[in-house]
């Protein structure tokens, strides 16, 4: 594990505060779980805006095109997937 050192605004730290009190939780936990989270949301708002595709999407989160997918509808963003692609790709897996 890396160690990075940054300065923070003190609006950030008491959030980082805050979640770490509520939650029993350590600061530098919380504060992964936060970049986790904003990465995240980084990748679904470039998915959505058109400036990465589903593929890379998948790649950057660490997950697959199906669990993209479900995580996409889960924030509420449509995916530019059709039910014919998903087919074509399902038939391309079987073979």
């Amino acid at each position: 594990m890396s160690v990075i050192s940054l300065r923070l605004k003190d609006k950030e730290t008491k959030r980082i505060d805050e979640l770490s009190k509520a939650e029993n939780r350590d600061r530098s936990s919380v504060a992964r779980e936060l970049l986790d989270y904003g990465w995240t949301f980084l990748m679904i708002s470039r998915y959505r805006e058109g400036k990465i595709s589903l593929e890379i999407l998948s790649k950057k989160l660490d997950l697959s095109i199906s669990e993209a997918i479900d995580l996409l509808a889960e924030y509420g963003v449509e995916s530019t997937v059709t039910y014919e692609d998903y087919l074509k790709g399902f038939e391309f897996t079987l073979g």
